[in-house]
């Protein structure tokens, strides 16, 4: 656990916004880690200039884990003071930065850290998550990403303590034009990569070009359509992983080596 150090991290804008994280929140639930661990703890990294998403997390992860505890953690202490307001059971809020202050020192089970590094430099992203990385218990999950204002439009990166594992693209499938609107909200560590010679181009474009090939689908419905889509990439050869059951969702993962960075 760190000590009175300061905060790790820059002040960043602190948008957010009722449901915004829905999406991510959903895949934290589903995590092995937050049903087995003995202390159920998860930071929320970077709440922002509210508590909102520090509260529905709490909410979210309460359902599948009732004893579930979610410190918000803020680098910009009139935030904290704010929040401190919105304390309540299972919910507390702190001053930090990546380097994840927690009471008593606890190892989070999870830390959820969102639109966050998408206003830092690429170069710092590998770092950032390395500090993050080695707060997390045995067998804890590191989830960094971004999304839309209105969480819409979404993708992350599922990191254990040693490396990245997963990444995940989660889309409001009614009204979806194109798949690759994501490009606009790939997580940090992706989004200038989006470039001809890249893995994570070379995903988008099989990904529009699977959803084009499902149009017929469309009939049935943008659910049933998505799920073509995705078994399409798995017939592409992409690496895609769960099944129906998360498809459905309007998600597609994959191994993080399907995109990483070449």
């Amino acid at each position: 656990m760190p000590g009175n150090a300061s905060p790790i991290g820059t002040v960043t804008r602190g948008t957010t916004g009722h449901n915004r994280l829905r999406r991510v929140d959903r895949w934290i639930a589903s995590l092995p880690v937050l049903r087995r661990t003995d202390d159920p703890l998860v930071a929320d990294v970077g709440y922002g200039a509210s508590p909102t998403t520090t509260l529905e997390l709490r909410g979210r992860l309460a359902r599948v884990r009732p004893d579930v505890e979610v410190t918000g953690i803020e680098i910009e202490p009139s935030r904290v003071a704010l929040a401190n307001a919105a304390t309540r059971d299972g919910v507390t809020f702190r001053l930090g930065g990546f380097e994840t202050p927690t009471p008593d020192g606890r190892r989070p089970a999870v830390i959820r850290a969102f639109n966050v590094l998408r206003q830092y430099d690429e170069s710092a992203v590998v770092g950032s998550w390395r500090i993050m990385q080695d707060r997390l218990q045995p067998g804890g999950q590191l989830v960094e990403g971004t999304c839309n204002e209105v969480g819409r439009v979404a993708s992350w990166v599922t990191l254990d303590r040693e490396a990245p594992h997963t990444f995940t693209v989660a889309l409001r499938l009614a009204g979806l034009d194109v798949p690759s609107i994501v490009a606009e909200r790939l997580p940090k560590a992706l989004i200038h990569r989006n470039v001809p010679g890249e893995r994570v181009h070379a995903f988008l474009r099989d990904l529009d070009l699977s959803w084009a090939v499902a149009a017929p689908l469309g009939t049935y419905g943008p659910r049933q359509r998505w799920i073509v889509t995705v078994a399409g990439m798995r017939d592409r050869g992409w690496p895609v992983l769960h099944g129906v059951t998360r498809w459905r969702l309007g998600e597609l993962s994959v191994p993080w080596s399907a995109v990483a960075p070449a």
